[in-house]
């Protein structure tokens, strides 16, 4: 997959995109049905999402995240992006003055904890980081994963609870 977004931000590689959406864009709209998004909002985020992966293709890190990763960080700013514009209020609804600005000490915490989070993340071992990936990023089952994967059910399940294991550990 790396490949792929390689090719479409070097090459503007039109065959490598047609690849990576087939692979992503059902997955991601499966995603935001399944945490919440109606057919026709997740039909229209997963549009978004992939267009988003041609024309920033040159932001992608693979030292920083899978393509995994990247694709569904991008969808959920996306489902959350649609969301608030469906909840956006009337002019009339508008408070007036200035908005209150959200508390550093919080914004700090969560940056740290989302660093924190993605560290132990990467420290995991390859074969449980990649399961974590398919089961939270991707959103796969773990009889999905053992379809695509050709692991043993229990072996899946072993690896996923042990990385939760280890995440829980880190996090504390």
């Amino acid at each position: 997959m790396v490949a792929l977004i390689r090719r479409i931000r070097d090459e503007r590689d039109e065959d490598a995109f047609v690849a990576l959406f087939n692979h992503y864009a059902p997955r991601v709209k499966a995603f935001l049905m399944r945490s919440g998004a109606d057919s026709a909002l997740a039909e229209e985020c997963a549009q978004e999402v992939m267009a988003t992966v041609w024309h920033k293709a040159h932001l992608f890190d693979p030292s920083r995240a899978s393509v995994a990763t990247w694709v569904f960080t991008i969808a959920r700013n996306r489902k959350i992006d649609a969301l608030r514009k469906q909840r956006r209020p009337e002019p009339e609804d508008l408070p007036w003055g200035p908005e209150a600005e959200p508390d550093q000490a919080d914004v700090l915490e969560f940056q740290q904890e989302s660093k924190k989070l993605g560290q132990a993340i990467a420290s995991l071992p390859d074969k449980q980081r990649e399961l974590i990936e398919k089961a939270y990023f991707g959103d796969l089952s773990h009889s999905e994963i053992a379809e695509q994967t050709g692991l043993p059910l229990g072996t899946i399940k072993s690896r996923i609870r042990l990385a939760l294991d280890r995440l829980r550990h880190a996090m504390k």
